[in-house]
């Protein structure tokens, strides 16, 4: 315990499955933890919680495809705590299920805007807001499906591949800078989240047979997986680690 001893760290998508996660490991290692999502009701009770285990929490309701939501939040953690040291990149929607050419352009652009575009405006503001204080580490949340693609999930894959290159481009324009901002992505496979249930829901119970017969670990993995990849991307145990992807995926890659 202790990786992120007096460090203060933003997580967008906190009040639920990985930024949840992520928001209650980082709180037991020592970080003071800002959750931001727009469920409002489910991120204060995420962050009473973590407040009641003993840890240093607050939920703030943040719409990430929002450029005046991410000033006014950035100047809050800067006003209030001094610094900020970690973001997690870590709002996001689910694919579609619909083929492209029966997409509405109106389902294509809402998922990229908020995958993308929101990733884009985290980084941008945050560099911004770390460059501040004393640098830190940014961890932008793609996907397997930033690498290989999906029938029916034209929106969703593009959208996490664009986080992927976003990443590692901003990793090299921080890279030689100081104080030093890096950056990397992680990969996250199948993971058993409201987001992975709700495509299940969508596609049916063939879908988890196929993630269950293609992940060589042969199951879903936990929330708390990628959580550990987090911390380890923002500790000072990675400063040696930027512009990297992190895969997190039973394997799902390595057929």
């Amino acid at each position: 315990m202790g990786r992120l001893r007096d460090k203060v760290a933003l997580i967008t998508g906190g009040a639920s499955g990985l930024g949840k996660a992520t928001g209650q490991l980082m709180a037991k290692e020592g970080a003071t933890v800002i959750l931001s999502d727009l469920q409002e009701v489910e991120g204060t009770a995420v962050s009473k919680q973590i407040i009641n285990n003993g840890g240093k929490c607050s939920f703030m309701k943040q719409d990430t495809t929002s450029e005046e939501g991410w000033r006014e939040i950035c100047d809050y953690i800067l006003e209030r705590h001094g610094h900020l040291d970690i973001l997690l990149n870590g709002a996001g929607v689910g694919s579609s299920a619909i083929e492209i050419e029966d997409m509405d352009f109106s389902i294509w652009r809402n998922c990229l805007s908020v995958n993308l575009d929101g990733v884009f405006l985290g980084c941008k503001y945050g560099i911004k807001a770390m460059r501040k204080g004393r640098g830190g580490s940014i961890i932008n949340i793609s996907s397997i499906l930033g690498f290989a693609g999906l029938a029916t999930a034209t929106n969703y894959c593009a959208s996490k591949g664009g986080v992927r290159l976003l990443t590692k481009a901003a990793a090299l324009e921080c890279a030689r800078k100081t104080p030093l901002v890096r950056v990397n992505s992680i990969h996250p496979g199948f993971i058993d989240t409201p987001m992975v249930a709700g495509a299940i829901q969508r596609r049916g119970p063939e879908f988890r047979n196929y993630i269950e017969e293609n992940v060589p670990l042969g199951k879903l993995g936990e929330p708390s997986d990628i959580a550990e990849g987090v911390v380890y991307l923002a500790s000072d145990g990675a400063k040696f680690v930027t512009g990297t992807e992190l895969t997190i995926d039973g394997g799902f890659l390595a057929r």
